[in-house]
């Protein structure tokens, strides 16, 4: 199983939640991080795939022992939260941001360049948001607001921040990084 992207299972598999309903709801969100958790065991030290899109070779996934590391403790939290979750009676919006939440996480650790980081990035913010507007009160959407703008904010950073990389260094790789540039 360790030939998928480590977020999948969390990312598509979430999409699928709001199409059940009782049982087999809280069956797919238990099932969902254990899935995951199994595919992140078949990954290999070194295992690094890329996507070619408009002429930009993007790193989409690379694997070192750190991102493994988190990669098993974001699952094992997103287990976590699952059993937790088993009692929430809503449409589905709650269980489906939380593991696309905890996809866009697994995303991020695994992220092999910049912009795979920054997409990974902002999927947290989104997802999160989501997350906090679920609750479906006013302190819950002013909350979601301030959120969303700080999050948004360090998003722009992290993009700028790429853009500068990329023009003092020519890459987008996440790799090592020093104080001796801007």
């Amino acid at each position: 199983m360790g030939s998928l992207h480590p977020a999948f299972f969390l990312l598509i598999g979430a999409l699928l939640i709001p199409l059940t309903r009782g049982r087999l709801r809280n069956a797919v969100v238990i099932a969902l991080p254990i899935l995951g958790f199994i595919n992140v065991l078949g990954l290999d030290v070194g295992t690094n795939a890329y996507l070619t899109l408009s002429g930009y070779n993007l790193h989409v996934l690379r694997v070192d022992k750190l991102s493994l590391l988190f990669g098993y403790l974001f699952h094992l939290a997103a287990l976590i939260g699952a059993i937790y979750s088993m009692h929430i009676h809503d449409d589905g919006v709650q269980p489906t941001t939380a593991m696309m939440y905890a996809g866009s996480a697994v995303g991020a650790v695994f992220a092999g360049d910049l912009i795979i980081l920054f997409i990974f990035w902002e999927l947290l913010a989104v997802t999160s948001v989501f997350q906090v507007w679920a609750r479906r009160t006013e302190r819950a959407f002013k909350a979601g607001m301030r959120y969303i703008i700080i999050h948004i904010s360090s998003g722009l950073l992290v993009l700028a921040g790429t853009a500068v990389h990329y023009h003092q260094t020519g890459s987008l790789a996440f790799e090592h990084m020093d104080l001796s540039g801007l």
